[in-house]
């Protein structure tokens, strides 16, 4: 057994929502964790930490995406030893981070039944059924996305190849697809020639990813852009089976919630932004 005092219990948890932008797409998961940890301590977050000889921050992940795409809503989970107001959290930990790891929202956790601290750890991951994508496909005309996703829809079953950590793999894309549209709007808007697709995605076992639908879309449609496609989380959350659309995963714990710290008055701070919200998605490309 290891020697010396035990850790400091978490008394209060933290749900952050953050985006990962520009070039910082590239970053791997690990890499950010690590800036994360940095970041917490240069911001003076009273960060909990875990027993044993090699004890570590109580910062969890839930849904991260893949380097090499862009997120408007990636979210982690991070265990204090001391309330704070999570709008302080917010703006000291944004401006602790590096440019293009951005701090969206945070929200604190309500304690579990009987009082305890720690939520079950799946809880929110369970709230996760999907995500909002948005690709851009430079050198690809509206005309032939636009019937390359109509194939694609009309599909019953859509099986594609994927090498996974337990080999290769066949698995069925167009289950897991929602919705997939053409959006005009944004291609007529981009600096360059483009198609650009919305859609949303049920989270699945094995995971359907952006380019596993774009290896669907080459099969049924010999759809194949000249460049890679730019990727973009725009949101995940539940899945509303009636709109098709996603809810905002953190609005339970808002609702639920209560400000805490000295400076509570201020928890409501500046207005949330909405699934989906697409406000700095022109930053992928940079």
């Amino acid at each position: 057994m290891p020697e010396g005092p035990a850790p400091a219990p978490v008394t209060q948890r933290l749900r952050v929502r953050y985006a990962k932008r520009g070039r910082l797409r590239f970053t791997s998961h690990r890499d950010i964790s690590r800036a994360v940890e940095r970041a917490v301590r240069r911001a003076g977050i009273p960060v909990a930490f875990s027993g044993g000889f090699t004890p570590h921050p109580k910062i969890s992940y839930a849904g991260a995406a893949a380097t090499g795409v862009a997120s408007e809503a990636e979210y982690l989970e991070i265990g204090l030893t001391d309330t704070r107001d999570p709008a302080r959290v917010r703006a000291d930990l944004d401006a602790a981070l590096p440019p293009g790891l951005d701090i969206v929202d945070v929200v604190p956790v309500r304690a579990g039944s009987g009082g305890d601290a720690q939520p079950r750890p799946s809880a929110f991951a369970e709230r996760l059924q999907a995500s909002e994508w948005r690709i851009r496909l430079d050198g690809v005309s509206s005309d032939d996305a636009a019937a390359a996703v109509a194939a694609f829809m009309a599909a019953g079953n859509i099986e594609v190849e994927r090498l996974t950590k337990k080999g290769r793999r066949r698995f069925d894309v167009r289950a897991a697809v929602s919705s997939c549209e053409l959006d005009r709007r944004a291609a007529q808007a981009a600096d360059a020639p483009c198609a650009i697709l919305r859609m949303v995605v049920r989270h699945s076992t094995p995971a359907v990813r952006p380019d596993d639908i774009l290896t669907g879309l080459r099969q049924v449609a010999d759809l194949a852009p000249p460049s890679p496609p730019l990727v973009t989380r725009l949101a995940q959350g539940p899945l509303d089976a009636d709109t098709g659309g996603l809810a905002d995963p953190l609005d339970p714990d808002r609702v639920t919630g209560l400000p805490s710290g000295d400076d509570a008055g201020t928890a409501d701070g500046p207005q949330r932004p909405q699934p989906g919200d697409a406000a700095s998605v022109d930053a992928v490309s940079a």
